[in-house]
C-alpha cells in the first residue's frame, strides 16, 4: 500500500446497535457478494445514503481489518445504487444524521457501481 493511499480518510457510513455500538453498513453488488463502501466526501455519501446517515472516517487498512472477519474483501469508493438514488432511513423517517466520529484513517479503491445497500 502507498502511502498516500495509506494517510486518506474516507466517510464509511455507519450504523448504531441498540448497545450502542457503531456497525458499518455494508452493500450487495448484484451477484450477491457482499461489499463495504465508502465514500471519498460526506456530500457523496449523503447524496447516496441520504442526510439521515450516520458515518465515521476510517483508512483503508482499518476497513479492510474490520470487514475481513465477516468476509468482506472488496471495497467500493463512491457507490451509487443500482436502482434509483438516496435511500431514507430504515424505519421511513426523517433523522439528523450528524457525523459520528471514529478511528481516523482510508478505504480502498474499485469503481462504485451496481451496488445495492445490505440490510
Amino acid at each position: 500500500m502507498d502511502a498516500e493511499r495509506a494517510g486518506r480518510a474516507f466517510f464509511v457510513p455507519v450504523s448504531t446497535t441498540s448497545c450502542g455500538t457503531l456497525a458499518l453498513r455494508t452493500g450487495r453488488l448484484a451477484s450477491g457478494e457482499r461489499i463495504g463502501l465508502a465514500f471519498s466526501s460526506e456530500d457523496s455519501l449523503r447524496a447516496v445514503l441520504g442526510p439521515w446517515q450516520q458515518w465515521t472516517h476510517l483508512s483503508e487498512q482499518a476497513l479492510h481489518g474490520m470487514l475481513a472477519p465477516i468476509g468482506v474483501r472488496q471495497v467500493r469508493v463512491d457507490p451509487r445504487p443500482a436502482r434509483g438514488g438516496a435511500h431514507g432511513p430504515p424505519d421511513g423517517s426523517e433523522q439528523d444524521g450528524g457525523q459520528m466520529s471514529g478511528p481516523a484513517g482510508p478505504a480502498a479503491g474499485g469503481t462504485g457501481r451496481g451496488y445495492q445497500p445490505a440490510a
